[in-house]
């Protein structure tokens, strides 16, 4: 059976898993901790210790035949493509497909206008700069290597447990309001998903990832409180709003775009089972 490795266990990879365990896959994650070390075998996945140097052992490509990569960039570059760089032939024999999870960020700002995978990219922060550097970095190495590498540019990620619904229930949501603001994003069911499409057709490329209605995130709010039948939090100018803003959560309105998932669906055969926040909003507060 296929060998999936996943460099970095986030919450998409997390979401993908089971569907791939369900099929008989064998699963395996790099981890950097005893105690995550631990909490990876429980969910019956092999876990992967990184060495001393923060590199993944040789032995543990032996038999991969899909790697999922999710681990950030650092100011070194990407913690995981010299591993494979500096792999002898022999380890990645198995190897056939490489998925680098990467960010829209690579856009830039585009003042609230559409892009697509041609759209050249213009990232405005470093963290958007260092996304630049892997993806070019994985593609090069799957070109060099003649291993099948597709990135997939993803927006905001939301799904059970991580959404405007569980910021209502806790007291943390801000309806902030900036005018010409609008975000992509995608429901974390809806990558597994894309993945689960890219595997069965593994020609090499760049996707964008998210569902069909790019929207300001006060409306997101708004529609949230009205599904949990509470008051929406007041909005909240983003002139004033700014101050007490998170560097990263002021990175993210710095910039305004529409992200376009047509290639994806085109290529991939992929068709999100979430086409709007309204969907995937609303089977979250039915807990479903």
């Amino acid at each position: 059976m296929p060998k999936l490795l996943c460099c970095g266990l986030s919450y998409t990879a997390g979401a993908w898993v089971p569907a791939l365990s369900a099929q008989g896959w064998r699963l395996a994650a790099s981890v950097r901790s005893p105690e995550k070390a631990a909490a990876v075998e429980g969910q019956g996945i092999t876990p992967e210790p990184l060495d001393a140097t923060g590199r993944l052992p040789e032995r543990a490509l032996e038999g991969v035949t899909h790697l999922l990569v999710s681990a950030p960039p650092g100011a070194q570059g990407d913690p995981i493509l010299p591993s494979l760089a500096e792999a002898d032939a022999g380890a990645l024999k198995s190897l056939a497909w490489i998925g680098y999870l990467s960010t829209t960020g690579v856009y830039g700002d585009h003042g609230g206008g559409w892009v697509t995978e041609e759209t050249p990219v213009s990232p405005a922060s470093e963290r958007g700069r260092r996304r630049v550097q892997a993806e070019r970095g994985w593609a090069a190495f799957g070109l060099a290597a003649g291993v099948a590498v597709q990135v997939f540019r993803l927006p905001g990620i939301y799904g059970p447990g991580r959404s405007q619904i569980e910021a209502l229930r806790e007291g943390t949501a801000r309806r902030i309001k900036k005018p010409g603001q609008f975000f992509s994003r995608i429901h974390v069911e809806d990558i597994a998903g894309a993945l689960s499409a890219a595997i069965a057709r593994p020609g090499p490329g760049v996707f964008n990832l998210c569902d069909d209605e790019p929207a300001p995130p006060d409306e997101v709010v708004a529609y949230a409180a009205g599904l949990l039948g509470v008051t929406a939090p007041p909005e909240e100018p983003f002139e004033t709003a700014q101050t007490t803003l998170s560097e990263m959560a002021r990175s993210f309105y710095a910039e305004s775009k529409r992200v376009s998932n047509a290639k994806a669906k085109r290529d991939l055969g992929w068709c999100p089972r979430y086409p709007t926040y309204r969907e995937g909003l609303s089977a979250i507060a039915r807990g479903t």
